[in-house]
């Protein structure tokens, strides 16, 4: 790991005042926009799907690649190997006195399907002031805008010390983090953390996440004979595995409400507070919206209100089904009874809630239901719940205000990063989440994109926040 005392430079230039830091700030944005476009090409153009084992060469290259970016900005940097795939650290101490931010991105992608795709998926695509292309907005552009800002503070002298973790195993639950992190706890100290991998309710209002959604994902797997047989001759008399499955899912919850029942899932539940809920509100969200921009025809009838939706994939626990296996899936019909079936499930977590204790509910339950159903608990994440209240979130407030023109509604985020609870367990300080994607950016979907408007506000936002708490001793 790079030293701390290494990358010492700008150390003895002084901030004047305030129009020193931002006179030229819009100047070093429009010269900067090539570079940004060339080094997301790169990027995109390197696919690193942690999933696929067959990736692994890409994943390494890209590790390469975002190592040398930083270190052509005078950052210390080298790709830490761990028992997956390593972690990418580096360390730029301006003066050893300053404070410390530690700025986390991941840099591995999601599959792509390129039949769903107009275009190519790993192939970077710049139309007007978009930018197409899987990673494009998880997590790679992001970290791009963070990272130049970072060169635009140090040129200007911003009493502060920047750390950089860019993570290449995000996407399949940062299953070796807490081993990059305890290893090398020393170099990793830091006053705080900022992750930029979030997502905004709408383009018209700023969001700032302060939790995160935890996981618990399973499969559910059962054979009930030793091959697919005719229907013709044992349909009637054959169990069908598929048909259990469903069964069993369908005594687990309610498709149609998306209720669980589960007994005692909900028990460990803290609702959302009347303050909580008006934030997530006065968020820019509308349900009309929501739907247009993940393309949903329709929504649960339980959903009455924009608080509904808001509550139930920010502040609420659930049960999801991913994918049943098993049987015919081609073309036509064809008249067998499948000898086998799997599930792939998982239960999204809200704080409070832990995920082996969930785990243990679900195999409990369905053992009871259907002892021939074994059940695998798979890819636990633990939930997240930081605070809307304080200096780093004044200053989130001030930085988004300054950069787009409105302050943040703080909302928490559905989804689950699993490097936040490690490094809220480790390193034991304060974390800001300063995310811009949007919902028609397509996060883990098709056609996902990323805008020159947001690195270009994202720029100004973190240059802002980073004299804000450079302030903070």
């Amino acid at each position: 790991m790079p030293a701390d005392n290494l990358a010492h430079q700008n150390h003895n230039k002084t901030m004047t005042n305030q129009s020193t830091l931002y006179q030229n700030l819009d100047n070093y944005i429009r010269n900067t926009r090539n570079e940004f476009e060339d080094k997301l090409a790169t990027l995109v153009e390197t696919p690193s799907v942690s999933s696929d084992p067959e990736r692994a060469g890409d994943i390494n290259r890209c590790g390469e690649i975002a190592a040398q970016y930083l270190n052509d900005l005078g950052v210390k940097a080298e790709t830490v190997p761990t028992p997956g795939y390593p972690v990418v650290f580096g360390s730029l101490i301006t003066d050893p006195k300053n404070p410390t931010v530690t700025i986390y991105n991941h840099l591995d992608v999601q599959p792509a399907d390129a039949s769903e795709w107009r275009k190519a998926p790993f192939t970077f695509y710049k139309e007007g002031d978009r930018y197409e292309g899987r990673g494009t907005t998880d997590d790679k552009g992001p970290a791009m805008t963070a990272m130049l800002a970072v060169r635009y503070a140090v040129d200007k002298g911003l009493p502060l010390n920047f750390k950089f973790i860019w993570e290449l195993e995000e996407e399949i639950g940062s299953p070796n983090f807490e081993y990059f992190v305890k290893r090398n706890i020393g170099h990793l100290q830091t006053n705080s953390v900022l992750v930029s991998d979030t997502i905004w309710i709408s383009r018209r209002q700023p969001a700032a996440p302060y939790g995160l959604r935890g996981l618990q994902g399973f499969l559910f797997k059962l054979e009930t004979h030793a091959k697919d047989v005719h229907s013709g001759l044992v349909g009637g008399v054959a169990r069908n595995p598929i048909g259990e499955l469903a069964q069993v899912i369908s005594q687990c919850y309610d498709a149609k409400t998306g209720k669980v029942k589960i007994p005692g899932f909900y028990d460990d539940v803290v609702p959302a507070t009347k303050a909580e809920v008006n934030s997530f509100v006065n968020s820019g969200f509308t349900t009309k919206g929501y739907q247009k921009a993940h393309e949903l025809k329709s929504i649960r009838p339980n959903m009455k209100s924009e608080a509904d939706v808001l509550k139930a994939f920010m502040a609420m626990p659930t049960f999801e089904v991913h994918g049943i296996t098993g049987g015919y899936t081609g073309p036509g019909v064809k008249t067998i009874v499948p000898y086998r079936a799997e599930a792939k499930i998982s239960a999204r977590l809200v704080p409070k809630q832990r995920p082996a204790k969930v785990a243990r509910m679900v195999k409990d339950f369905v053992k009871q239901i259907n002892p021939d159903v074994k059940v695998e608990a798979i890819q636990a994440l633990e939930p997240f719940l930081g605070d809307f209240e304080g200096p780093y979130a004044d200053a989130a407030r001030a930085a988004m205000k300054f950069a787009f023109g409105r302050e943040p509604a703080f909302t928490r985020e559905g989804g689950s990063i699993g490097a936040v609870v490690t490094m809220q367990k480790h390193l034991k300080a304060p974390i800001t989440f300063l995310g811009l994607s949007l919902p028609e950016h397509g996060y883990h979907a098709k056609n996902e994109n990323y805008d020159w408007g947001q690195t270009a506000g994202g720029i100004k936002m973190f240059v802002k926040y980073f004299e804000e708490i450079s302030k903070l001793k």
